[in-house]
Order: C-alpha cells, then structure tokens, then sequence
C-alpha cells in the first residue's frame, strides 16, 4: 500500500502519521511504498528544489522509514516529481536533443539526478529495502542514456533494489527495463480489461526475465470508477460496493497469474479519516469500507501461500 502521498511538509512525523500507518499495517500490508513529491513549476522548468516546501522534510522521511520497518513493513522509498501549475508529470518534456539557450532534457536530469541519488542515500542509510527512481514520466520515458546514467549513479550509494514505475499501458514501450532490477507500472486498468493487459505485459516480463509487480493499482470508491480508475475526479457518488467489485475483479486476475508479485495499492493517507465517515469518502483508501476486509483477507491469503 502506498502511504503518505504527496509528502506535504508537517505531515508525516505526527500523531497523526502514526495512528494512520498503524491503521495500515493492521490490513496485512507487508510493504509500503512511502511516496512524496517535489514541485517544479512547470512541465518545462529544469529546476526541483526538493528541499524547499512543501516536500516533507529529511526528518520526516526517516521518521517515516523507522515507522514502517517499526511496523514489520518493507519499504519502497518512492521520491516523485509533480508540476507546481497542475500538469500532470508524464508531460514533463522538452526538445529530444539539447539546443543552446532552451530547456534541455539534459538539465533537467542534472536536477532530477540530484533529487533521486539524495533519495537514494536516505533510502540506504535506513535500509529501504527498495527505491523506486521515477513515476509515470511518459514523455521521459524515452530518454533511454539519461535513465542509464541515473542508474548507475543510484547504484553507486544504494545496494537494494531498483525500480521504475512506468504509466498505465506504457509495460512494453520503455525500452531499458534491463538496467532496473524489478519491473512496475501503474495498472489503473477497466475492469474488465484485466485479463487483456496481462497477457500483454507478461510477454514484456518474459522478454526481460525480471520480476514484476503493480507499483500502483485501485480504484475510488465511487460510482463508475471501475471503468476508469485513473480518474480521481470522476463524477459519481460515493460507493464502497463498486469499490470492492473493482478490487475483486483485479485480484482475482492478478492472483491467477504467478507472475505478479503483487499490488502496492493506491493509497493511504497521512491523515486518515474518521471510520464513521468512511461510507461518505470516495477516494482510493479502503479504510473502513467493504474493501479494506476484503484487502486484509486476500494480503493474508497471498502471503500464507508464498510461505508454503
């Protein structure tokens, strides 16, 4: 399960933080990926001040490590890049090749290395047991040198293991899934579309011989979300039965394929709601909804069979 996003300064080191990741673990969560976001101010700026506000701070991060392992958890550190003006990260871009006087890729990965390695330190200093480098950088994807060269620059101060999260529908088009050690992806996929993605993914994931898994997955618990999980802003009302129906219907062709190493399910907050108020809340959490004990029995089921 994913926790914490978008790691807003003051947020993750509370009360608050602990009650909520608490909450978490008691679903039979195994690993968490504790994810937050750094903001450039547009898909063109070359510039991530990862230190400033509103990204948690270090001692958040780590607090929030310590947490997770305190909790039996395994964590992903999962350092993302968002847009200050709203635009969606995958439209970060610029010319393919450098051009004098105009943003370049090649300075904005001078900044995003930075941001990534220093992650990277965090993440090997406390143990994470996986960093993963980038989400859902559809336009970057194709910068095949620069990813190369992050990664052995991650490789140089992190001994875990290395993932990138690509973008729904994106398995078999990111062409240097040799240099990570896991393969993931968002899989925001229809409900009923399941079965169809995963026989084109699994292709991918043979071809590379790498292990696999659901970076991100889930669905709002809101009416007409099944069929468009991506969308946060889908109008419906609330609704925790098409939640579950949803979460039936992905695990259920997940388990079905060994070769899925599981769902980091999106997603969990900081600061949770209220379980009374769970019947009125439409987004991703399964916190107190029909969801949340169907995700608690299948996690106990998965990880009692890996055990056998």
């Amino acid at each position: 399960m994913t926790w914490g996003w978008v790691g807003t300064r003051g947020t993750w080191d509370t009360a608050e933080a602990e009650a909520s990741m608490s909450a978490m673990a008691d679903h039979a969560v195994t690993w968490t990926a504790l994810a937050y976001a750094a903001v450039q101010a547009t898909p063109f700026s070359t510039d991530i001040p990862f230190q400033d506000a509103p990204t948690v701070t270090d001692q958040e991060i780590v607090s929030a490590i310590r947490r997770a392992h305190r909790l039996g958890m395994k964590v992903v550190l999962k350092p993302v890049v968002n847009c200050g003006d709203g635009t969606w990260r995958a439209h970060i871009g610029f010319f393919d090749w450098d051009v004098p006087g105009e943003p370049s890729w090649s300075d904005w990965f001078d900044s995003y290395r930075a941001f990534i390695v220093h992650a990277a330190t965090l993440a090997e200093a406390e143990g994470c047991e996986m960093l993963c480098i980038g989400c859902e950088m559809v336009r970057a994807d194709g910068q095949e040198a620069h990813w190369r060269r992050l990664i052995d620059e991650v490789r140089r101060v992190y001994s875990g293991l290395i993932t990138y999260n690509c973008d729904k529908y994106q398995e078999d088009r990111v062409t240097w899934w040799d240099a990570v050690d896991v393969i993931s992806s968002s899989g925001y996929y229809p409900i009923d579309s399941w079965d169809e993605q995963l026989d084109r993914i699994e292709r991918v994931v043979e071809s590379y011989g790498k292990p696999f898994f659901f970076m991100e997955a889930g669905c709002p618990s809101r009416t007409g979300s099944p069929a468009l999980p991506n969308d946060w802003e889908l109008p419906g009302i609330p609704s925790g039965e098409e939640q579950l129906r949803y979460y039936r219907a992905m695990v259920g062709a997940c388990r079905a394929r060994p070769w899925v190493g599981g769902l980091m399910l999106w997603d969990w907050p900081a600061t949770l709601y209220s379980e009374e108020n769970a019947a009125s809340n439409d987004d991703y959490c399964p916190y107190g909804k029909p969801a949340g004990a169907y995700l608690r029995e299948q996690y106990t089921a998965w990880r009692e069979e890996a055990l056998r």
